[in-house]
């Protein structure tokens, strides 16, 4: 795989005005400070921004404006619960310039695992854009098998895979069977970064890279680089960080942060609601006690 889908890939969030529109400005300023804090690539329309809840014309908005403000490469979520969909946002990422398409397993539906392959097929052979594959069990009620994987991993335009089960075992599993295609793994849990890199991840598009960006790229350089004992040394900092976070559903507790910290949030939108006054303090002290706050 390029390196440029190596390191640390913020999932952006996105922000909104008052009135519920979005904050192109407050977006661009979002992007120009992870991009200063070294990350690799940028992911807008993920899970963390809120996706779910824009229309397509805000979605096909919001990945022009981070292709037209990025300086690195921008993997733009493109996935949806319907494959027709899909393949309409991933060609336009594809023609406005996206360097790559992060697609979700679709929600809902609860594909079986021919449904999958099918869906992710379907969309790969539509686009002329590499494809990295997004697991994430919890938020859509499916998980793709390794088997599943393995054979997505055979198409020429898909690259990688965002596993976001935390399960070292399916992870070895995945990049043992696939080191002979051109795939590689991501992590998509901040705290399983580390632990994932130890066997082969080749980076992490992170939720915590909104705040701490420099940070997070610190962390994966030291490990790449060979200094063990500095890269957990930043896992160890940033861990309670990263449980925090994920506190409330997300992208509540890191829009929330974010906010705080004096970044472009605004207000999240419904059905997700501002966090529970116990969690919101929970969430302040640990912003305090990484140094986001003061």
């Amino acid at each position: 795989m390029s390196q440029k889908f190596r390191g640390v890939i913020p999932a952006l969030i996105t922000p909104f005005t008052a009135d519920n529109q979005i904050d192109v400005e407050g977006f661009r300023r979002n992007i120009e400070f992870t991009i200063k804090g070294g990350v690799s690539a940028i992911v807008p329309c993920g899970t963390t921004g809120e996706s779910a809840t824009m229309s397509a014309i805000e979605h096909m908005q919001v990945t022009d404006v981070a292709i037209e403000t990025s300086s690195v490469p921008v993997i733009a979520g493109t996935g949806s619960n319907n494959t027709a969909e899909a393949i309409e946002f991933t060609k336009h990422a594809a023609d406005s310039g996206a360097a790559a398409a992060l697609v979700i397993t679709p929600y809902y539906n609860k594909p079986t695992q021919s449904g999958l392959k099918a869906h992710f097929e379907k969309i790969a052979d539509s686009v002329d854009i590499p494809m990295i594959l997004y697991n994430v069990p919890s938020r859509t009620s499916v998980d793709m098998s390794v088997p599943t994987i393995v054979e997505l991993a055979k198409h020429p335009n898909i690259v990688g895979i965002k596993e976001a089960t935390g399960d070292m075992n399916k992870a070895t599993e995945i990049i043992s069977k696939t080191k002979d295609e051109d795939f590689n793994l991501l992590s998509g849990d901040d705290v399983a970064t580390l632990p994932l890199m130890s066997i082969g991840a080749s980076g992490v598009i992170s939720v915590i890279a909104n705040i701490l960006p420099e940070k997070m790229s610190r962390m994966v350089a030291a490990f790449e680089a060979g200094n063990l004992s500095d890269a957990m040394a930043l896992h160890y900092e940033l861990a309670p960080l990263m449980k925090a976070l994920f506190i409330e559903t997300n992208p509540a507790p890191i829009k929330t942060a974010a906010g705080l910290a004096g970044h472009a949030a605004g207000p999240l939108r419904l059905p997700l609601v501002p966090l529970q006054p116990l969690n919101l303090e929970i969430l302040t002290n640990e912003l305090k006690k990484s140094g986001v706050l003061k």
